[in-house]
C-alpha cells in the first residue's frame, strides 16, 4: 500500500513538472559584446549589480514590439522620412529597475549625452531608432557631418515643446551614434548639478539649473554626470560665470565669435533675462566654494 501511495505522489508531480512553463532557453540580454553594433546597457539593470554592463543584439532588438512614425521635424532625416523603433519606456520596463530607473541616459561615441527624465519620456514617446525607411542599419545614409548616423539614434513623434523656461524652451533630443543606454535614477544624476542652497522655483538661479539640466548637461561633464564631448567641465564653467560674466555670456550666446575653433552651437535666442540666469546658477557652485 506505501508502495502504491509513494507512486501516485511521484506521477502526480511529474504531471506538475510536465505541464510547468519552462523556463526561457535564451535572454536577450549578453554578458560579453557579440559584435561592435550590439548596443551596450548599463546603469540599474534588473536583477543585476548597479554599475553593471550588459550588451543587446541588433537582432534581438528587431524582434521586440516595433512602433512606426513618420517625421518631418527631426534634423537628422529629410521631411516625411519613416522610422521604426522600440519605445525607450518599454526598454526601461525590460531592462530597467523598476523601483529606481526614471531617467533614461543615450551616450553617443563621441560622448555626448541625452538625457530622458520622466516627464520628457511621458510627453514626448522617443524611440530607439531600428529602421529608416524600412532599411535596416546598414543603408542608413549618413549624418549631416558625414559620418554614421548608428549605430542606433533616438527620435519620436512630431515635436511638441511641452515646457519653456525664459526664452528657452523645451528642445527635442535626438541624438545620433547612439552606443549605449543607461537606466538611472533621476534625482541622483540631476543632483549633481542642483545648485548649492534652497532656491524658489521662480528664482534666477532655478531658472538657470532647468535650463542647464537639458542643454549644457548634455556635453559638460560634472564630476562623473554629464557628457564629456565638452573640455570645459562644470567647475570650469562655474568659474567662468564668477569671474568674467560678460565672456561667459558672449561666449553661450555665440562661442565662434570668441572662438573661432568652438563646435558649441549657438543660442542666439537666449535673451539677456535667460543669460543672466544661466550665469546666476553657474555661480553658485563657485560661491559654494569660496565658503567652505
Amino acid at each position: 500500500m506505501f508502495s502504491t501511495v509513494l507512486l501516485l505522489w511521484l506521477a502526480s508531480h511529474v504531471m506538475v513538472l510536465q505541464s510547468s512553463p519552462a523556463a526561457p532557453s535564451h535572454s536577450i540580454v549578453l554578458e560579453t559584446r557579440s559584435d561592435p553594433g550590439d548596443l551596450e546597457i548599463g546603469g540599474e539593470l534588473a536583477g543585476l549589480p548597479a554599475g553593471a554592463t550588459r550588451y543587446v543584439r541588433y537582432e534581438d532588438l528587431l524582434g521586440l514590439p516595433q512602433e512606426t512614425y513618420t517625421v518631418s521635424d527631426d534634423t537628422n532625416f529629410p521631411p516625411s522620412t519613416q522610422i521604426s523603433g522600440v519605445a525607450l519606456t518599454s526598454l526601461a520596463k525590460l531592462f530597467g529597475q523598476s523601483a529606481h530607473s526614471d531617467l533614461i541616459v543615450a551616450i553617443c561615441y563621441d560622448k555626448y549625452r541625452s538625457n530622458y527624465p520622466s516627464d520628457y519620456l511621458s510627453a514626448h514617446h522617443p524611440i530607439l531608432v531600428l529602421k529608416i525607411n524600412g532599411q535596416l542599419r546598414d543603408k542608413w545614409p549618413l549624418s549631416e557631418h558625414g559620418g554614421p548616423l548608428g549605430p542606433y539614434l533616438i527620435s519620436h513623434p512630431p515635436f511638441k515643446p511641452s515646457f519653456s523656461v525664459l526664452s528657452h524652451k523645451d528642445e527635442a533630443q535626438i541624438p545620433f551614434g547612439v552606443s549605449r543606454l543607461d537606466f538611472r535614477t533621476e534625482s541622483v544624476v540631476f543632483g549633481a548639478i542642483a545648485p548649492p542652497g534652497k532656491w524658489e522655483k521662480d528664482s534666477p538661479v532655478w531658472q538657470g539649473y532647468q535650463i542647464a539640466r537639458q542643454d549644457c548637461f548634455r556635453c559638460h561633464q560634472m564630476r562623473h554626470e554629464g557628457g564629456e564631448l565638452a573640455s570645459r567641465s562644470w567647475a570650469i564653467l562655474s568659474s567662468w560665470a564668477a569671474t568674467e560674466p560678460d565672456e561667459f555670456e558672449r561666449y553661450v550666446r555665440d562661442p565662434q565669435a570668441v572662438m573661432p575653433s568652438a563646435h558649441m552651437p549657438k543660442h542666439t535666442e537666449y535673451d539677456e533675462q535667460t543669460m543672466h540666469a544661466l550665469t546666476a546658477y553657474f555661480k553658485t557652485f563657485s560661491t559654494s566654494r569660496n565658503s567652505q
